[in-house]
């Protein structure tokens, strides 16, 4: 078969390799856009319009806001002053005290302050449309009494606590504080008296516990009084009992001990340099003459001056006698004046050992003395060590009693202070104001959040339309689907309301002028411009292109279900061909429900079940259009049938269209739908070409599939398939080339009118 429609192998091949890159995909989402386009323009829309409506049915709300601060530098100018020891302000002190402004005992404070109870907006129903359908239908539901006042006072701290909102800024000490009303300066009066309900808790708080705390410091005071009393007492009974003089601070054992180990220390240094001078002495003695350092370390004049001469007689005797001699006379008296002075020397150094050796005698006779006086104060000592560590268990438990008393007594002190002076930590550092601006509802984020939602709404929506749309649309949809070629798209067109063919054909009025509706069955030569005209005009062209390769001239129209045009679409084309000039015979072969027969010729006595029969002629079964010259075969009296496909596999059968191929340029059979019956199939012995009908945007895929599948002689014989009863404006979101704004655009410019 001549494939008119098929494209080439390369535009295939380039559309396969393109169909999985990112821009097919981009685009395969467009077209879902563009076909789904009124769907998701009426949930857009729809969801703007709820937005609209409840902006204008929702009652405007007020939020205002105050800022308290922890102040850290208040905490810690008073932090010694407390009594109950205050906490550093960290982390987990701020939320804390947030947690605190949520607490119902705030809340309950400031709703009785300000007698919110009296107040509609906390204990009426709500605002708005909303707000009074609700209270509506709660009063209905309710048994009719009056609500009590805790039941008010519980409904007034719901909606408080709704609309109240209390956070901490950040890491910061900050808490911000804010309420939300129908009235402005009911919000802003609300989150101040919240921000001085917690000032005025925090005090009480304060109070309260200082309070009780001094309360329990007295009772403590008095006992520790007492105990502390005792204990001193102990200590001076002990001290007396045991003779235990107390000097500085220290026992008198004590000091003693002290001072006469200090005496100890000081003659054993002194016994040691006197036995360190005495030795030195010694060693200088075995000299004959001491140097200068020696000299001068003892410290003694005339060894220095006695020095100073032997040292200048030595340095004369040695001058003279270099140069008179060592046995001249000179010479001799020098070295007997050095020898007399040098025996001076040592007198003198002996006279100085003797010095010294006392020195060292009496240090030594000294530090006896004083190790005996030590020796007895140590065991003066050791006596009352016994009666020393009970003493300290005693004074010890004294100075403990003490310190807990003083400790107590400071604290009590300070506890009086603190109820005549509070202070709190919290401070408001901006007190809320009367906002200007409402706050709820912000209409541009409604709008915009209406429009996004609507938006992915819509698009969800037109995926699942998608999703379940099993329909042919497209020709694409029939080519890949089917292998076949979509041959014509008809437009749908409005039901028939005039009178039918053969009506038209006893009157001789060949026209439908004065009618509100066209007939559909001669559409094509009422509107020969028409656009269904030109697609019909198609189904010819390629029935003609087909002919080329074979014989092309008894052609059958068919469908999967009833009522998808195939009647229709076969009378057009019929009187098409007809009104060209050409011989055509229209056969109404459905046997089963000749619709055709009955619209067209009604009145018709003979038809094609009585020419197979041979109970009547071709010729007077036929009945011709005197406009077009078409001739029409009714299908006769089939009330009575039951195997109507056996006649139509007749031989009687295959003889009449094998008399109407000769007789005629087109046979144009009339076939039944291919899914209630099986007719069709007995006819591709001598059928050339079919023609299948399916009906746009309603016949199911799956369904052609199937019984195209089950019927190979069919599909082997196919010339195309026609999308009929399209929505033309609706077809222009799938494929735009098929759409109104085409057709308008470049066809109407040669003369077509829709």
């Amino acid at each position: 078969m001549l494939q008119v429609n098929k494209p080439s192998s390369e535009i295939n091949r380039d559309y396969a390799e393109s169909e999985s890159s990112p821009a097919q995909t981009l685009t395969s989402y467009l077209d879902i856009v563009r076909r789904q386009f009124p769907t998701m323009i009426a949930i857009v829309s729809a969801c703007v319009i709820l937005a609209v409506l409840y902006l204008f049915t929702a009652a405007p709300l007020f939020t205002s806001t105050a800022s308290m601060v922890i102040d850290t530098r208040k905490v810690q100018l008073f932090q010694q002053q407390s009594v109950l020891g205050d906490i550093a302000v960290d982390s987990a002190t701020v939320e804390t005290q947030v947690e605190i402004l949520k607490s119902e005992n705030i809340s309950l404070a400031v709703i009785r302050d300000l007698h919110l109870i009296d107040d509609p907006e906390f204990t009426g129903a709500g605002g708005g449309l909303l707000g009074t359908v609700v209270g509506a239908v709660a009063g209905l539901l309710s048994d009719g009494h009056a609500p009590s006042e805790f039941e008010q006072t519980r409904k007034a701290l719901e909606r408080f606590e709704k609309n109240r909102s209390i956070k901490r800024l950040g890491v910061t000490y900050v808490m911000e504080i804010s309420f939300t009303s129908k009235d402005p300066q009911k919000s802003a009066k609300i989150a101040n008296a919240i921000a001085d309900a917690y000032i005025v808790d925090s005090l009480e708080a304060k109070y309260q516990a200082t309070r009780r705390a001094s309360v329990w410091l007295q009772d403590r005071i008095k006992e520790l009084r007492t105990q502390a009393s005792a204990a001193q007492k102990a200590v001076v009974d002990f001290k007396t009992a045991n003779n235990i003089v107390d000097t500085g601070g220290r026992l008198m054992n004590e000091q003693q001990l002290a001072e006469v180990n200090s005496q100890l220390i000081l003659a054993h240094a002194s016994t040691a340099e006197a036995k360190a001078r005495l030795d030195r002495l010694n060693d200088i003695l075995k000299q004959e003459i001491p140097d200068a350092n020696v000299a001068d370390a003892l410290k003694n004049d005339t060894i220095v001056k006695l020095r100073g001469q032997y040292v200048d007689m030595a340095s004369k005797e040695s001058i003279w006698a270099m140069k008179y001699g060592a046995d001249h006379l000179a010479a001799v008296n020098l070295r007997r004046q050095m020898a007399e002075i040098k025996k001076n020397i040592q007198d003198e150094l002996k006279r100085i050992q003797e010095s010294y050796k006392s020195d060292h005698d009496i240090a030594v006779t000294r530090e006896e003395s004083i190790k005996s006086s030590l020796a007895n104060v140590v065991s003066e000592s050791q006596l009352t060590n016994q009666a020393q560590v009970q003493l300290r268990e005693l004074d010890s438990t004294a100075q403990s009693y003490q310190a807990m008393y003083d400790n107590f007594l400071q604290r009590y002190m300070e506890s009086v202070q603190q109820q005549s002076f509070p202070i709190t930590e919290a401070r408001v550092i901006s007190a809320a104001t009367t906002p200007l601006n409402k706050s709820s509802p912000k209409s541009f984020i409604i709008l915009a959040a209406s429009l996004l939602g609507g938006l992915m709404l819509s698009f969800g929506a037109a995926l699942a339309r998608e999703l379940v749309d099993k329909v042919f649309r497209t020709t694409s949809q029939v080519e890949d689907m089917l292998g076949a070629n979509c041959i014509a798209i008809l437009p749908a067109l409005g039901a028939a309301a005039a009178p039918g063919l053969g009506e038209k054909m006893r009157s001789g009025k060949l026209t439908s002028k004065g009618n509100p509706q066209p007939d559909l069955l001669r559409y094509v030569v009422d509107n020969p411009l028409s656009r269904f005209a030109e697609a019909v005009r198609s189904v010819k062209v390629a029935i003609d292109l087909n002919s080329i390769v074979r014989e092309n001239r008894v052609l059958a129209t068919t469908s999967t279900l009833p009522n998808e045009g195939k009647s229709t679409l076969s009378t057009n084309l019929a009187q098409l061909m007809a009104h060209g000039g050409a011989r055509v015979i229209l056969v109404d072969a459905d046997l089963r429900n000749p619709s055709l027969s009955r619209a067209l010729v009604p009145d018709a006595k003979l038809g094609l079940v009585d020419v197979v029969a041979q109970k009547a002629l071709l010729e007077d079964a036929l009945i011709v259009d005197p406009e077009t010259k078409l001739s029409i075969l009714p299908a006769g009296t089939t009330s009575r049938l039951l195997h109507t496909n056996e006649i139509l596999a007749s031989k009687a059968m295959h003889a009449l269209v094998t008399q109407l191929r000769a007789k005629f340029d087109y046979v144009v059979l009339d076939m039944p739908p291919m899914a209630p019956v099986v007719d069709v199939r007995v006819t591709s012995a001598f059928v050339d070409s079919y023609v299948f009908v399916v009906e746009w945007g309603k016949t199911r895929i799956d369904v052609v599939k199937h019984n195209l599948r089950g019927s190979p002689e069919i599909h082997d014989k196919l010339l195309g398939v026609v999308l009929n009863k399209a929505d033309t404006k609706a077809l222009a979101r799938y494929e735009s080339y098929h759409g109104r704004y085409y057709y308008q655009k470049y066809y109407a410019r040669y003369g077509y009118v829709e």
